[in-house]
Parts: structure tokens; C-alpha cells; sequence
């Protein structure tokens, strides 16, 4: 059984496919990063200084008792949130549609195969043809 894993594990299309996983992850980081730190700023900046975390949607507010105590919840449709992962994946998905495109580019397109030679049959008729020419 051990044997059989190994040999499993140890394919290469496993092994790209999990290549690929750590980098998808650490590109996903990254990506957040660029967006928090670089996009949702420049946004803020046209929205009157809006956080992104901060936009949402309150369906029911807070409420605190006389000692200042939350009595209940705030109940909130965080949309900013939303809108935030929302540019991560479309940066992603365009990223990635980019590399897809490089490497489709890279491959050289397949050389058509050498047409094969006249069959026996063709080869018996096209002898046919020449006679009947005669």
C-alpha cells in the first residue's frame, strides 16, 4: 500500500498541481495586500475617505442599557467586506486569464502530420487509370 502511495504522490501532474496550490495561495495574499493597501485608498479617497470595512448595511442597531452595556447586537450586512474579496477575485481571474494567454502563446502550435502515402487500393487503382489511358 505504501508502495502504491508513492507512486501516486509522486506523479508529476500531482506534484504541479500542488506547486500550483502554494503559489495560488501566496498570489492570493499578495493580491489582498495590493488591494488593501493600494486600491481600497485611491477608493477612499473618491468616496470621501470611507473605509471599505466600515461600509455596511444595519438592518437592526445596537442598543446599550443606562450603564452603557450592549443589550443587543447590531445586526449588519457587511457589504464593504464583500466588495473588498470581490476585487481581490477579479484581479485574480485577470491575472490569471493573462498567464493562461502567455503560455497558450509559448506553445508552438503542433506541425500537421506528413500526408501518408496512396494506399494499396489507390495505388491498384491509379495502375488501373494508367492502363485504361494506354
Amino acid at each position: 500500500m505504501m508502495k502504491e502511495f508513492k507512486e501516486f504522490a509522486m506523479k508529476g501532474s500531482l506534484i504541479d498541481i500542488a506547486v500550483g496550490f502554494v503559489m495560488g495561495a501566496a498570489f492570493g495574499k499578495l493580491v489582498t495586500a495590493f488591494t488593501e493597501g493600494m486600491v481600497a485608498p485611491v477608493i477612499s479617497l473618491l468616496t470621501e475617505h470611507v473605509n471599505f470595512k466600515d461600509l455596511k448595511w444595519v438592518l437592526r442597531p445596537e442598543v446599550k442599557d443606562a450603564a452603557g452595556a450592549v443589550t443587543t447586537a447590531e445586526a449588519a450586512i457587511s457589504w464593504g467586506a464583500f466588495l473588498s474579496v470581490t476585487i481581490d477575485f477579479i484581479i485574480v481571474a485577470f491575472v490569471m486569464f493573462m498567464v493562461i494567454k502567455a503560455i497558450n502563446k509559448m506553445k508552438k502550435a503542433e506541425p500537421a502530420p506528413a500526408p501518408a502515402g496512396p494506399s494499396n487500393e489507390e495505388k491498384l487503382l491509379m495502375e488501373i487509370r494508367d492502363a485504361l489511358k494506354k
